[in-house]
């Protein structure tokens, strides 16, 4: 969330950052509520003064009067200071539902509009032309029976799936691949936990919750399935005051991850291309201030590298403001190209990395010294995926497809799954 004490002074930059998102928020209601916990700590703050002086005061020897009136004072201002606690702590329940409804900031080069706005920075690879009738995965996956969309739903519901054969050591060679080409980059690998406590998954901004949320809740718990090792990699690092020469500090996790895809429809959604529980290595850093746009760069850098390892075409976009997220600054996608989606091929995205400056820092108070610095600034943080599996498999199958209905796995890959074709049965 943003620093509460700055709503009032950053007033027009917050409220043009929310019209180009096309939010709409109380964001005067937001700073009086601001303005009511100040003058409540305030006063609180000069309650406690006057009762260290009337305990100061009690040491004195008074006479019995004089003694009955200090004991009904004290009393009074016990009273007084209760009464003032429990309104500062309704006043601050009060701000912070309204701060968790103002997104973060948005990039001065963020493109205007909403999620048909975006601006294509750059393509990578031209798209195949082939001389044979193209399939897309799902009729591949078929063929080769590498995919079981029907057992999934026997047994979990529609959008859980089985992967077969091949497709199994694909998903664990993705994996690999990419975990390693993080690790050069100097990420430290993590496994994370598939859950994460409510106020973690809250505190990295993931909402809405209700009929629109895209979490899984534990019954009887205070845990939530992840979406994504952002969540858990974030998470660890709450309430953690780090040193300047720990920074940056650079993660690549890997995890399953749980989305119910509410609301998810459409010819986009097919097959693998949105599905309930996937495999994914994700990126997450901590820098200080001053260095998470060049960080940012670096992480989609990686991700780039991935692709073109993989000899799939791509195209890098920036995301327009209206199409963030709410804890993203800025975010870059790179959308793969996907013969098999549409009539005759198209972009899809198999990777975001955002910079979500000190938004997700703040409410996990996640902060650092300088050296020599009394005082402790928040942190950026900073997320990439370095692969979705079931969006990278796609990708190969559809890419990589042969006229006798095998599939040729590309060079970078081999060495990870062990074979370099799939097929033809």
């Amino acid at each position: 969330m943003l620093d509460p004490r700055s709503l009032e002074k950053r007033r027009d930059e917050i409220a043009e950052a929310c019209e180009r998102r096309g939010v709409v928020v109380d964001l005067d209601g937001a700073i009086a509520a601001q303005k009511r916990v100040a003058s409540l700590q305030t006063g609180l703050g000069e309650l406690n003064h006057r009762k260290n002086e009337h305990q100061a005061d009690a040491r004195r020897k008074l006479a019995a009067e004089e003694r009955e009136a200090q004991i009904a004072e004290g009393r009074r201002l016990k009273q007084e200071g209760a009464r003032i606690e429990a309104e500062l702590a309704r006043a601050e329940c009060e701000l912070e539902s309204r701060l968790v409804a103002i997104p973060n900031l948005v990039h001065p080069e963020s493109p205007k509009g909403g999620e048909a706005d975006f601006r294509e920075l750059r393509r990578v690879g031209e798209p195949r032309r082939f001389d044979f009738a193209a399939r897309d995965h799902l009729a591949i996956g078929a063929a080769l029976d590498l995919i079981d969309f029907e057992g999934g739903a026997r047994v979990a519901g529609q959008k859980w799936y089985f992967l077969r054969r091949e497709a199994v050591l694909l998903d664990l060679a993705l994996q690999r691949f990419a975990l390693e080409t993080a690790m050069r980059a100097g990420f430290v690998p993590h496994t994370t936990p598939d859950v994460a406590r409510r106020q973690i998954v809250d505190g990295l901004a993931f909402a809405p919750r209700g009929e629109e949320t895209q979490i899984y809740s534990l019954a009887g718990t205070d845990l939530d399935l992840i979406g994504t090792a952002e969540i858990t990699l974030g998470g660890l690092y709450c309430d953690q005051v780090l040193d300047s020469a720990q920074l940056p500090v650079r993660m690549v996790g890997l995890s399953h991850c749980f989305r119910t895809e509410a609301g998810a429809a459409g010819k986009e959604s097919r097959g693998l291309y949105r599905v309930h529980q996937f495999t994914k290595v994700e990126l997450f850093a901590i820098t200080r201030p001053e260095e998470s746009e060049a960080l940012h760069d670096e992480l989609l850098g990686i991700e780039e590298g991935i692709f073109q390892a993989l000899e799939i075409p791509y195209r890098v976009i920036e995301i327009a403001a209206g199409d963030l997220g709410a804890p993203a600054y800025r975010k870059f996608d790179i959308e793969a190209w996907m013969p098999g989606r549409g009539e005759a091929g198209e972009y899809g995205e198999v990777t975001s990395t955002s910079n979500c400056t000190d938004y997700q820092a703040r409410r996990l108070r996640i902060r650092f010294r300088r050296d020599d610095a009394k005082r402790t600034e928040l942190v950026h943080t900073l997320n990439g995926t370095a692969i979705a599996v079931p969006r990278g498999l796609i990708a190969l199958l559809e890419n990589h497809q042969r006229a006798d209905g095998s599939v040729a796995i590309p060079a970078a890959l081999r060495p990870y799954a062990g074979f370099d074709c799939i097929g033809p049965r």
